[in-house]
């Protein structure tokens, strides 16, 4: 019925993509006037439309004259001209979505058009790369364009920030600068990397200065390659931490128990990828390690590392999932096989690693800020993406993200020719059939790129056409310069190119001469990779722009996507047929097996993805608190204010802890005077009435602080910033260690028929409330007892030096962790508005969840 109504009306895209017309139209329109302005005149365009907005209208308004204005800016300094689906993509990025367009369709120059024109509010454009060469390459490629219309470029870099100036302006030559991080953020338009982009902002929420910040308002962004960033690396969260006084002896003690454990002491779940021990196991790790019973709650800690030694040796595979270089264990990407230089597997499970291949263990570190790639894009006033392979993974942009993703037709019809996969029985059968055809291609001179789903396999097939004679380039992903010249000559004749499905994703791959009379670039697949996206991403990189191509996916019974998720239909359907050695089967049935078999394993990473986002939901509400709380005492806001907020709290707090439980009157004087430094008049209270105790509370913190005033004179507001943000900051970092024990804990409450989030939000929550009031009374404490033992200059705020690591990590990986005990609160989130979003996570007003049980 849905094909058929899309017959008759047209899909929804198509409707969509139909509205659009009037609006192209009206650009197509401006460019006679714009083509017979000078230089001067084109270039004086951004203040007109700048004067437009200051006098009310919108973005919307001035959009036919901005893209207009880009598009002859273009064709003059690059000369390129954007197509009216070009048009329509940079229409679609500003107006908050993910245009889905071909390899080749000139994304890059896309970006211009929505970037320039978020760019005219003053409040700054993000272009969001996958790693710093595209970055520098893309800013410095596109910014002549924006230059010669008045607006500035930075560029965001793993340590390196630097802006774009012009080195020959008549020619239109530009030259790349070192600057400062501010001024690079202060640019009109800042090309960087989604972990600089994250990081930065978590950098900033550790500084003790406003001056200090580099990041301003997250105003508008484009995320290049959005289906690499926001669903591939959506599982591991950026942190900033630093390391523990942990042993690592441990790790090698445990390790050599568990490095000589059998097959009979284990079970293996591959779709999960968890390993368990059987009954004979435990018992004999129980013997091993003389621990009685490993599952007794003291050896909880025990039972965590041997947890991950089992992982570790039969779950993660050298050259798979890590390589060894250097005396360091060093993850391999799932998705694109680069390697993961900086990042670690959370919780100990990467030091299982290092003590199984006998390399230095790194001591374990704890987190001291992090926050999830969809957490931190979500805080941008608009985020848009583009891609070349989205619709596959529509649903999640459109519920995590709130992003539609709409496909735009390419500007050349598509004229590559895609056949269907050719599956074998076992790896032999295949593997011959790859290097018959690879041989045949190379003779013929077509080029031949040779997708891979991971380093190993690609190491195994260069051994195979170097024994065949057949010259080739290995492309690993190890270095994304080299990778983008690899990749560029990949559509040259006689290249055979070998690469994992990823690498030298963002560089198009051009056609020699002769090459489309020989059929054009000739893709073929060596496995299905889990996620279907993928595997278009690699078809993907033949026959752009119209030209001619090939695409073929060659597999076998025993690739890992069918021998694990697709193996019944498959096998059964393939032994009717009674297939013959090295004979391949080509048929629909199968082809639509093999989708079904990527859907599930693609819905079950989305589970993945969402179960971490709503555990961070509940962080992210705490982290926004502690976070806007430290920018309101750097920004210079109203200390004795703050200070007064804090003292309603500690004076609720000891409503709470002296008269509502004991009614006793002495030991709330006594505990007044010891935090205030004062005696409270108790004359006029009644011994069951709130508000008179804390309004005496609050009569006497407005005495002393002004007295406090006095007696520190200038020195009272850097004092009094150097301790609240000091004790802030020890005590959010306790507080995120007793996050990582909590949801280390929680999941074992299900076999208690608990729903583990529910568990980890009540906790959590009770856990913020007892550390905000930690830092009300211990500031309120020391700046009512605070003594100068100096004279002179106000006291400038120091930060001690710490040893910090950057770093992305799975923090779901299987643990076993205790939960730190922590004191019941008695009390609710103080200062949390009652129709703000709770901060326990649940998505509910304040008033409407913990707020209606205080």
């Amino acid at each position: 019925m849905k094909t058929l109504l899309n017959k008759i009306f047209g899909s929804w895209y198509d409707r969509y993509l139909k509205r659009l017309n009037p609006i192209i139209s009206q650009i197509n329109g401006l460019e006679a006037k714009y083509t017979s302005m000078t230089d001067a005149q084109l270039a004086g365009v951004t203040a007109d439309l700048k004067a437009k907005l200051a006098e009310g209208q919108d973005l919307d308004d001035i959009l036919p004259d901005a893209f207009a204005a880009v598009r002859e800016t273009s064709r003059r300094v690059m000369g390129m001209r954007h197509y009216d689906v070009q048009l329509i993509g940079g229409y679609v990025l500003h107006k908050g979505q993910i245009p889905e367009m071909k390899t080749g369709e000139g994304k890059t120059l896309v970006a211009t058009l929505a970037l320039y024109l978020n760019a005219l509010s003053g409040k700054g454009a993000h272009l969001v790369t996958v790693n710093d060469y595209l970055a520098k390459r893309d800013a410095t490629w596109m910014s002549p364009i924006y230059m010669r219309l008045g607006l500035s470029v930075g560029i965001i870099q793993n340590n390196a920030s630097r802006k774009v100036i012009w080195d020959d302006e008549a020619a239109g030559t530009v030259a790349v600068i070192d600057c400062s991080r501010q001024e690079s953020y202060a640019c009109d338009i800042t090309y960087g990397t989604n972990n600089e982009f994250g990081f930065d902002y978590l950098r900033d929420n550790m500084k003790f200065a406003m001056v200090d910040y580099v990041q301003r308002e997250l105003n508008f962004a484009i995320v290049d390659e959005v289906d690499s960033i926001l669903i591939d690396e959506a599982r591991t969260p950026l942190i900033i931490s630093g390391p523990t006084e942990a042993s690592t002896d441990k790790y090698y003690t445990i390790n050599n128990v568990v490095k000589n454990v059998k097959p009979a002491h284990y079970t293996v779940d591959e779709k999960a990828r968890t390993a368990t021990l059987t009954d004979e196991g435990i018992n004999y790790v129980e013997q091993q390690l003389n621990v009685g019973n490993i599952f007794d709650v003291s050896n909880v800690d025990t039972l965590h590392f041997v947890n991950n030694a089992l992982k570790a040796h039969v779950i993660f595979k050298l050259d798979v999932d890590y390589v060894v270089q250097e005396g360091q264990v060093i993850i391999v990407d799932e998705f694109t096989g680069r390697y993961m230089h900086g990042r670690r597997f959370s919780d100990g499970l990467h030091q299982a690693l290092e003590a199984k291949e006998n390399v230095q263990i790194q001591r374990e570190n704890q987190t001291l800020a992090s926050i999830t790639f969809q957490n931190y894009f979500r805080m941008y006033k608009k985020l848009a993406g583009m891609t070349g392979t989205a619709l596959t993974e529509a649903e999640e942009f459109r519920e995590i993200y709130n992003l539609p993703v709409i496909p735009i037709p390419t500007n050349k019809p598509m004229q590559r020719k895609d056949y269907a996969d050719s599956i074998y029985k076992d790896t032999t059968d295949k593997y011959n059939a790859i290097v018959a055809e690879v041989k045949r291609l190379y003779e013929k001179g077509q080029p031949v790129l040779v997708g891979t789903v991971s380093i190993e396999k690609s190491e195994f097939l260069s051994a195979l056409f170097k024994k065949h004679r057949i010259q080739h380039d290995v492309l690993n992903a190890k270095n994304h310069e080299r990778e983008a010249a690899i990749i560029e000559n990949a559509g040259q004749k006689k290249a055979v190119t070998i690469a994992t499905n990823m690498a030298g994703r963002g560089t198009d791959i051009k056609l020699g001469e002769g090459v489309a009379e020989l059929g054009g670039l000739f893709i073929l697949g060596t496995e299905r990779h889990e996620s279907r996206r993928i595997d278009n991403q690699l078809r993907g990189r033949s026959g752009r722009q119209g030209d001619a191509g090939e695409s073929h996916f060659y597999l076998s019974m025993e690739d890992d996507l069918l021998r694990i998720f697709g193996a019944g239909k498959i096998k059964t359907f393939m032994e009717k047929l009674k297939m013959e050695d090295g004979e391949p089967i080509e048929h629909t049935l199968i082809s639509r097996a093999i989708e079904g078999a990527q859907k599930k394993v693609e819905a079950m990473h989305f589970e993945v993805r969402k179960h971490l986002l709503k555990y961070d939901n509940v962080a992210n509400q705490q982290r926004n608190v502690i976070y806007g709380l430290r920018r309101a005492i750097l920004s210079g806001e109203d200390i004795a204010e703050i200070l007064r907020e804090f003292s309603d709290g500690a004076s609720e707090e000891l409503y709470n802890n002296y008269i509502a439980e004991t009614r006793d009157n002495e030991a709330f004087k006594e505990a007044a005077k010891k935090l205030y430094d004062g005696d409270v008049d108790l004359s006029n209270t009644k011994t069951d009435d709130q508000n008179t105790y804390q309004d005496a509370l609050t009569e006497l913190f407005n005495k002393r602080i002004e007295i406090r005033k006095a007696e520190l004179a200038e020195h009272f507001l850097p004092i009094a910033n150097y301790v609240m943000i000091n004790t802030i900051d020890s005590r959010w970092k306790e507080h995120l260690l007793q996050m990582d024990y909590l949801r280390d804990s929680v999941g074992l409450r299900g076999y208690g028929q608990k729903d583990p989030l529910i568990e980890y939000q009540k906790e959590s929550f009770a856990m913020f409330a007892a550390m905000y009031n930690r830092v009300q009374l211990e500031s309120l404490d020391v700046m009512m007892h605070v003594q100068l033992r100096i004279q002179g200059e106000p006291m400038p705020l120091k930060r001690e030096k710490q040893e910090i690591h950057e770093e992305q990590r799975d923090i779901f990986a299987p643990q076993a962790k205790a939960a730190k005990k922590t004191a019941p609160a008695k009390r609710t989130m103080p200062k949390v508005g009652r129709n703000d979003p709770c901060p326990c996570g649940s998505g509910k007003k304040y008033k409407q969840c913990h707020g209606a049980q205080s």
